[in-house]
């Protein structure tokens, strides 16, 4: 079991714009069954985790395309928020990370866990040791401004490289603090 921050970026390390929104990610090609993809990565995973921005952005992006939750397994979203589950597998909580990621790992039946977003929480997950990977698509698109990608001076080391379709793909081993 392996526990990886699957996102993607700008050209500027950035994961949401200044307003939290991933617009700017759905106007580049990509090959559905390219390198990297999302459906082989998703196939391995057992349990997911995600920050309180990201999960607003998800209900609010659903909301607006009138699709529902697509995700079947376990979800915890670290929130000190009051918010409501728009799916079954959905828990909100605020216990420290390392006691969230070993009920994943216990939920996960022995598959992997996705860090899904944001940037300040895989970060947290990479300080405890708990990170393992970080695989990036890579946008040709500069914002300027936004979320970071990861908030924390971090070293990684570059496992694999490839192009799916206008992204740069690139898997990183999670090395430690700079």
């Amino acid at each position: 079991m392996k526990t990886t921050f699957y996102t993607a970026t700008t050209l500027d390390g950035f994961i949401a714009d200044e307003h939290d929104s991933l617009e700017w990610l759905f106007v580049q090609p990509q090959d559905e069954g390219g390198p990297m993809n999302y459906d082989d990565f998703i196939k391995d995973v057992g349990a997911m985790a995600m920050g309180a921005t990201t999960y607003e952005w998800l209900v609010d992006h659903l909301a607006k395309t009138g699709e529902k939750w697509m995700y079947e397994i376990p979800c915890w979203v670290f929130t000190h928020r009051d918010l409501e589950p728009i799916g079954d597998e959905i828990t909100f909580t605020s216990a420290p990370v390392p006691e969230v990621h070993a009920a994943m790992a216990a939920a996960a039946g022995g598959k992997d866990l996705w860090m899904v977003g944001g940037g300040d929480l895989a970060a947290q997950l990479a300080e405890h040791g708990l990170l393992d990977e970080l695989v990036l698509s890579i946008a040709p698109v500069t914002l300027g401004a936004g979320r970071p990608l990861f908030p924390r001076r971090w070293s990684f080391e570059l496992q694999e490289l490839d192009r799916n379709g206008a992204f740069l793909c690139a898997r990183y081993a999670v090395s430690g603090p700079l």
